[in-house]
């Protein structure tokens, strides 16, 4: 605080000194009467046209007594500037100096944080994370989250009722547990639909998956009305361990840093998620929302078309759509082609992604658009051996002729 303030009037000394020198030659230079100057040089001129002959005497004398009377009104009209200057100069260095300082003094209480310490980037971070370590559990996020059961149908609510009653007698009924997580979560009883995946968790044991623990996660997220708490974050922790790739789980976890005053930390965590998700994936939808302003609030803004784009089909996902009916096939494949098409034409990629693209392609009958990028790949890769035979492959797998 004392280096800001002993910097802040330096800074503010310097500004006023440098507006008052420049009073000061301006008024030197008012002072300096410019008017005496150009009498004097009438004098001398009258003097040449004397000595030459080129004006009467009488003429002369006359010119001679009237500059002469001209420039004694000029020496005493500096003689008066030159007496006034020091109390002018006064004024002006009042009249900037008062309302510099004042407008500074009045800015910095209106908007600034008289008598806060400094605090390096080291020391804020430090406070977000003791902030995150502290804040609410989830007991204390529910109770702040509106009642959304859904009463509407006595009948479901007769027959949850019941299973509560059933399961409080069979602690270790895993088929149970799971229709009551199931049950109480369509009701939007969200606490009980949490604490009954909590008890699923606890029956499978080891046996528990990266999606049991993001299920878990995802309902408390629910109940607390988005809000991730210490609970959902211990949750989020198991699922990633379990799996790494898990996608709910990393975007929950981003969302987490964004709550949390840390965007450097959701940043990346989304733009690497987007970048390895599919198209129609469910968390790319909110992170759209909001990526453009984390990242800009992380120091690296980022427009959404600059984002790296959700991967193309696998293998697998086109084996998968050979067990679905044609239109669905179809419509699956023209979705995550397109995506990967744009990402391919944009900013390129390894031949495994436009080996995807080939085959994608045969899979829709394009056989004239499989060779079309079978021919650029083959160019774009033209001396990478390994990547030519994993082209060929998938222009193979597309129909394509050698």
């Amino acid at each position: 605080m004392i280096l800001f303030a002993l910097a802040a009037t330096i800074l503010t000394i310097a500004c006023v000194g440098i507006i008052v020198a420049a009073l000061r030659v301006r008024a030197a230079a008012d002072m300096d009467a410019p008017d005496v100057a150009v009498y004097r040089d009438q004098l001398a001129e009258l003097d040449r046209d004397a000595a030459r002959g080129t004006l009467p005497p009488e003429e002369v004398e006359a010119a001679r007594t009237e500059v002469a009377r001209r420039l004694l009104a000029a020496d005493r009209s500096a003689a008066a500037g030159h007496a006034r200057r020091p109390g002018n100069m006064t004024l002006g260095a009042v009249l900037v100096a008062v309302p510099v300082i004042a407008i500074a003094g009045l800015t910095y209480w209106l908007i600034g944080a008289p008598g806060y310490p400094d605090l390096p980037l080291a020391d804020r971070v430090a406070a977000v994370e003791a902030g995150r370590a502290a804040r609410p559990g989830q007991a204390l996020a529910e109770a702040e989250v509106p009642n959304r059961i859904d009463d509407s149908r006595p009948e479901i609510t007769r027959m949850a009722e019941q299973l509560r009653e059933v399961l409080a007698d069979r602690p270790d009924d895993l088929r149970g547990w799971s229709l009551a997580a199931q049950t109480f979560g369509g009701l939007g009883d969200l606490e009980a639909a949490w604490r009954a995946q909590e008890r699923v968790i606890a029956i499978l044991g080891d046996r528990a998956e990266a999606t049991d623990h993001t299920a878990l996660a995802d309902l408390m997220i629910q109940a607390a009305g988005g809000y991730v708490s210490p609970e959902a974050e211990a949750a989020l922790a198991e699922a990633l361990r379990l799996d790494p790739e898990n996608g709910a789980a990393r975007y929950y976890v981003g969302s987490m840093y964004a709550q949390g005053g840390r965007p450097d930390r959701a940043w990346p965590i989304w733009r690497r998620l987007v970048a390895d998700s599919e198209p129609g994936d469910p968390w790319l939808d909110p992170i759209y929302l909001r990526i453009e302003e984390i990242s800009a609030l992380a120091g690296d803004p980022t427009p959404l078309d600059q984002l790296p784009r959700p991967r193309g089909p696998s293998a697998d996902d086109i084996e998968a759509a050979g067990e679905m009916t044609l239109d669905e096939r179809m419509e699956m494949i023209r979705g995550m082609v397109e995506g990967l098409a744009i990402r391919l034409s944009e900013d390129g990629g390894p031949p495994e992604d436009w080996a995807r693209l080939i085959s994608a392609y045969g899979v829709l009958g394009r056989t004239d658009a499989a060779a079309a990028v079978y021919g650029e790949a083959r160019l774009v890769f033209a001396a990478d051996d390994p990547a030519l035979d994993t082209l060929a492959r998938a222009a193979e797998r597309a129909g394509l002729t050698p």
